[in-house]
């Protein structure tokens, strides 16, 4: 595969990535009390700190990758922030209800597969169309 072709799938894998990250951090914006409530009622701590740190995570991290400026860093913190965020709010044993169970289930392997399209990024960079490009995407062994 030619890197033109690589690079071209690059951008539009971190325009992906990026829009649910960005369009995330402008819904909680809009609804901030509301998503601040969310989250009181999951048991986060300093709920308004929290939701503004997740706001700009969100929004930064997202531009990062969306412009492919340092996109591995913004992809790594992007991963683990979800961690705790997929433990704490779509946990299926916390549901007896079968329909809630699935729902969370549902968005627990959401998560999962987004973790693996960030991990895709901190493993092989933003590609050539970026402001940072990385067009080395091998790993050199010694």
């Amino acid at each position: 595969m030619n890197h033109s072709y690589q690079d071209r799938l690059a951008l539009a894998a971190r325009i992906l990535l990026a829009a649910l990250f960005i369009i995330a951090a402008l819904n909680k914006m809009m609804n901030f009390q509301a998503t601040a409530g969310f989250m009181a009622s999951a048991g986060v701590p300093a709920t308004s700190l929290a939701l503004v740190l997740t706001i700009l995570l969100e929004l930064f991290a997202g531009a990062m990758i969306l412009v492919g400026f340092h996109a591995r860093f913004a992809a790594a913190l992007l991963a683990l922030f979800l961690i705790p965020v997929t433990l704490i709010f779509h946990n299926p044993l916390a549901h007896t209800d079968p329909a809630m169970v699935q729902q969370q289930i549902n968005h627990l392997l959401k998560n999962l597969a987004i973790i693996g399209g960030l991990l895709h990024v901190m493993a092989f960079g933003s590609g050539g169309w970026s402001l940072r490009p990385e067009h080395d995407m091998t790993v050199q062994s010694s």
